[in-house]
């Protein structure tokens, strides 16, 4: 659980706070105005977004791996790197996994990590950040319920932060907005905890659009 905690603090150095997924434009196009909107907002990201899609992949990764199983972690490797509504929502993806891997190994030498890496490494393609992080929960025997709260609870707190700088909210607000997800994020989690394959999709429009869109704003804070 301490692991859980480290990999997952706002202080793990994978860039997590440059990024908002969308919400700075969500916000300069008023969809995101105050602690109620960005609540939902973060919300339907969590039940029908990339929250929803990431949990899947996240879920059928740490299996994967748990399992032992090279086809498995490949499908979920492939199906992450391909799912991102938006050039910038793949950076987004990425670049944490990539960094998140890269901070583990050397902080932490998991064993069986190499053999996964020489994995990710011959397909080619980055690992997801939810891919990156269930593979080292699994090698870690950190079990899946907890790894997956964990991750998704994560991502929540980091779009609430990027909330909080950019309408502008108070730092209470934002510990409210987070404090009203928990029960979304757990919702989640376990539905996905059980969740097969073909449950993979989500379907989040404005989402995408506000990224879209956020790749030509005028004047920009985040990287997505």
């Amino acid at each position: 659980m301490l692991r859980l905690l480290a990999w997952l603090s706002p202080s793990f150095p994978i860039g997590g706070y440059t990024y908002s997924h969308g919400v700075e434009q969500a916000v300069e196009a008023g969809f995101v105005r105050d602690r109620a909107t960005l609540a939902d907002w973060v919300a339907f990201i969590l039940e029908h977004g990339a929250g929803r899609s990431d949990a899947v992949l996240f879920a059928t990764a740490h299996r994967a791996v748990e399992a032992g199983d090279e086809p498995a972690f490949r499908w979920a490797l492939e199906r992450a790197d391909a799912m991102r509504g938006s050039r910038e929502m793949a950076l987004e993806s990425s670049a944490q996994g990539t960094a998140f891997l890269s901070t583990v190994a050397a902080a932490w030498p998991l064993p069986g990590l190499d053999r996964w890496q020489t994995i990710i490494g011959a397909e080619f393609r980055p690992p997801a950040h939810a891919v990156a992080v269930a593979l080292c929960a699994a090698l870690a025997g950190i079990p899946l319920n907890a790894a997956l709260a964990g991750f998704l609870h994560a991502v929540a707190a980091n779009l609430v932060s990027a909330g909080v700088r950019l309408v502008p909210l108070g730092q209470t607000d934002g510990q409210r907005a987070l404090a009203a997800l928990e029960p979304v994020a757990a919702r989640v989690a376990a539905w996905a905890e059980s969740a097969s394959p073909d449950d993979l999709g989500g379907c989040a429009p404005m989402v995408d659009w506000t990224s879209m869109i956020h790749e030509t704003q005028y004047t920009r804070l985040f990287r997505s």
